[in-house]
């Protein structure tokens, strides 16, 4: 269904530096295709930097700042990886509250590679289900987490739904899941 994300604004948070650029470019053009619309949150205003893994990639313009705004301006998370970009995010008070908010009002998250040392900061993987980059294991264990190695992870837990995965290989079925989580209606993967 192409327009199943109708009026759902998705906010993707990233760092001004330090996102892997494909996994916020490709999931970006999935909620664009149907139907929703996504704003670009970081942590100052102006332009982040992307990269291809360490190489240095393309520059996108900020719509908010994380200290500006919250999760109640949004429908939904996505929460990129790359090594330095959640690292950036997890040291900045705002950025930490803005994620924790989603959670507190129930409202779906995704995230992906790296991504979840956010999640851990805002204290929102303890007792969930996820995956994530294979060296964040340990890190997700010790904050309290479930971690498994597959390819994408829906958690449902109460009125929150968590989509997760590995890295850019899984970002078709990271996008599959991340639809209909958006769309309110989320299936175990």
């Amino acid at each position: 269904m192409k327009n199943e994300l109708n009026g759902v604004t998705v906010a993707f948070l990233a760092a001004p530096k330090g996102t892997e650029q494909v996994e916020l470019t490709s999931p970006w053009q999935t909620v664009v295709d149907h139907g929703g619309t996504p704003r670009l949150v970081s942590t100052k205003p102006g332009r982040i930097r992307a990269f291809h893994h360490l190489e240095r990639a393309d520059a996108f313009t900020v719509d908010a700042v994380a200290a500006d705004t919250s999760a109640a301006d949004f429908d939904a998370l996505v929460l990129p990886g790359g090594v330095a970009n959640p690292d950036f995010l997890r040291i900045d008070r705002h950025a930490v509250d803005f994620v924790s908010g989603f959670f507190a009002r129930g409202k779906p998250v995704a995230v992906i590679c790296h991504g979840p040392w956010t999640l851990i900061e805002a204290g929102a993987v303890v007792g969930r289900t996820l995956t994530s980059w294979p060296s964040l294991r340990t890190d997700l264990l010790n904050a309290g987490a479930n971690w498994v190695d597959r390819e994408v992870v829906i958690c449902v837990d109460g009125p929150n739904t968590l989509v997760s995965s590995r890295r850019p290989a899984d970002l078709p079925a990271f996008e599959r899941a991340l639809v209909p989580a958006f769309a309110g209606r989320p299936a175990e993967a």
